[in-house]
């Protein structure tokens, strides 16, 4: 079955959503410590989360770009995922959603949450012909993020390691097993067409949270 342009694919449960960061140790591992992101994140800049693992992977080459040498799978919850999806703004204009560009630039101005979409990545980081989600949190957004949504903060550098070393060794099915499994999110019908996504789950599907 082919896979849409743009769809929303993450591991995810009933409550909770990963998402992926990298930063340097000085700020990741007392992230770990505390369970969510403190000093020295800085919350005035515009903090990108990655549901894609690969995705992450090829943005700080498995670890190994400078200030990304720890990776971080926080979950937070999926109310507060959908919140910022329902108050996002498309980092591009696209005249089907937006009417004009001068609307576009004023939701841009404004909007605490950006949202893009680039090519999904493979084991071996190679663009594949469909689109990975990103969502850019500032403002209002990064303190719900850190204070309200976060769940659990986890160092998984030594998974992303085993994995690279994997591959190097030519090992892809190890390498495979050790990927988390994403699935297809089922987001509300309603946030769809703002985000541009293709056939996903309908409301109707959504579990129940309760």
């Amino acid at each position: 079955m082919s896979v849409p342009a743009r769809q929303i694919r993450a591991r995810y449960s009933a409550d909770t959503i990963t998402v992926y960061q990298a930063y340097p140790p000085q700020i990741a591992l007392p992230a770990v410590a505390a369970g969510r992101l403190v000093t020295p994140f800085a919350r005035d800049r515009m903090t990108w989360i990655k549901p894609s693992f690969l995705w992450m992977m090829y943005r700080c080459g498995w670890a190994t770009k400078p200030g990304q040498e720890r990776v971080l799978s926080i979950d937070i919850t999926r109310e507060g995922f959908e919140w910022a999806l329902a108050r996002a703004c498309l980092s591009h204009y696209d005249r089907d959603v937006h009417g004009d560009r001068a609307t576009w630039a004023r939701q841009l101005k404004t909007s605490p949450v950006r949202v893009q979409w680039d090519p999904e990545r493979s084991l071996h980081l190679k663009a594949l012909p469909y689109r990975s989600l990103q969502v850019g949190l500032s403002h209002e957004a990064v303190d719900r993020y850190v204070d309200e949504w976060t769940v659990a903060v986890t160092d998984i550098t030594p998974t992303v390691h085993r994995v690279k070393d994997l591959l190097r060794d030519g090992d892809e099915a190890a390498a495979a097993a050790h990927l988390p499994t994403e699935q297809v999110y089922p987001l509300p019908v309603q946030l769809a067409a703002g985000l541009l996504v293709g056939p996903h789950v309908a409301a109707a599907d959504v579990p129940d949270r309760q």
